[in-house]
């Protein structure tokens, strides 16, 4: 196998050290603005609270930028709208510090080697197909009739089933399982165990007992989507399920069959969708929900952690909570609850007091009569 450089990407054979740069060269990288030594030498890149010297950090605001100004950072990602010479630090200025930060961590991540070709472990099955500068590793199982296009990657004990196709530059990490049919396309990762393609939870009731219905669909994931480890999607029962270009799936999420997720979406741990959910493009699920069958979820859309789904959500809205509401309305109902103790307090003090007044009233009231 030939040994060639592939930048960017996890775990292989060999690393090789990221090189010293200037503060000038790195500003014209996040297209910044320097004030203080142009030629202050940068090693390496490091969140504030971990800063040494030689490293440069961020600060998003001008709290962040007093505190960036304590570390041991010798350079500092700074907003536009900071005080360029409030400080001892050198800065470079730009319109989103956040974002000049992930640029510079692209840069400064160490280049890797990867080996090429298909190892000699490996069990291929007739009909392969593949591009140029394919990683096959140890002991993957490839089936048959496998496409795969350039510079894809299957890292060791990736498991590829029949009739898969796999993009250009994709990423298919350990332990990752792509069962028959499933279709991936280009600049895709999918990391480890990972399941796509497994029957979708489909059974018939007959009775007290339960007849599996044959689920003969697939599971397709379009252009440069992410899938987290342990995240199971499952084929359809007919048809496909879909992911969306340039959606972003995170750990231990389980997609039901016949889901379909727009582009750009972002879908949070431990998400659960039933079978034929819709999920509109940009859409955002946080944490831990659950969504019902047959749900469609709108266009933009936000769902609050342990967002409990039962009906529709309008295209745009944030909604939270069990059967979920509009999102400042959950916080105003929770806020109240808060108050509750107190208020139960004053009421059965006014109680006391309203029967003491009313029992007072009826001693005056005999008197008169008397």
């Amino acid at each position: 196998m030939d040994r060639v450089r592939k930048p960017g990407h996890g775990g292989t054979q060999k690393v090789k050290e990221t090189r010293a740069r200037t503060v000038a060269e790195l500003a014209e990288v996040v297209r910044g603005r320097v004030y203080g030594d142009p030629r202050t030498v940068i090693r390496g890149i490091a969140a504030i609270e971990d800063a040494r010297i030689g490293d440069i950090t961020f600060a998003e605001s001008r709290r962040f930028l007093q505190n960036a100004e304590q570390s041991g950072a010798s350079a500092v990602l700074a907003p536009e709208s900071a005080d360029a010479g409030g400080g001892q630090k050198t800065l470079i200025q730009v319109a989103n510090p956040r974002l000049a930060f992930a640029q510079l961590l692209d840069l400064f991540a160490p280049e890797q080697y990867l080996e090429r070709g298909v190892h000699s472990s490996a069990v291929v099955g007739s009909g392969f197909r593949h591009g140029g500068n394919l990683s096959v590793g140890a002991q993957c199982v490839i089936g048959e009739n496998v496409r795969l296009g350039d510079n894809v990657t299957l890292y060791p004990l990736a498991f590829i089933g029949d009739d898969v196709e796999i993009g250009d530059n994709t990423i298919i990490h350990p332990h990752v399982t792509l069962l028959r049919g499933t279709v991936v396309g280009a600049n895709c990762v999918i990391h480890s165990g990972a399941v796509l393609g497994a029957d979708g939870f489909g059974y018939l009731t007959l009775g007290n007992k339960h007849r599996k219905v044959p689920q003969i669909g697939n599971v397709a994931v379009e252009d440069d989507v992410e899938i987290g480890a342990n995240t199971t999607i499952d084929r359809a029962r007919t048809g496909s399920t879909r992911i969306g270009a340039g959606t972003k799936i995170d750990n231990l999420v389980h997609i039901g069959h016949n889901c379909e997720i727009g582009e750009d979406c972002i879908i949070v741990a431990q998400v659960g969708l039933a079978g034929g959910v819709q999920v509109g493009r940009g859409a955002i699920i946080a944490g831990q929900s659950g969504v019902k069958e047959q749900v469609k979820i709108g266009e933009g859309a936000v769902l609050g952690a342990q967002s409990g789904v039962m009906g529709d959500v309008p295209a745009g809205a944030f909604v939270s909570g069990y059967g979920p509401r509009p999102h400042k309305e959950v916080l105003k109902t929770n806020a109240a609850l808060g108050q509750l103790p107190d208020l139960l307090k004053k009421f059965r003090a006014m109680e006391r007091r309203l029967a003491a007044l009313e029992g007072g009233g009826e001693k005056g009231r005999r008197r008169e009569a008397a």
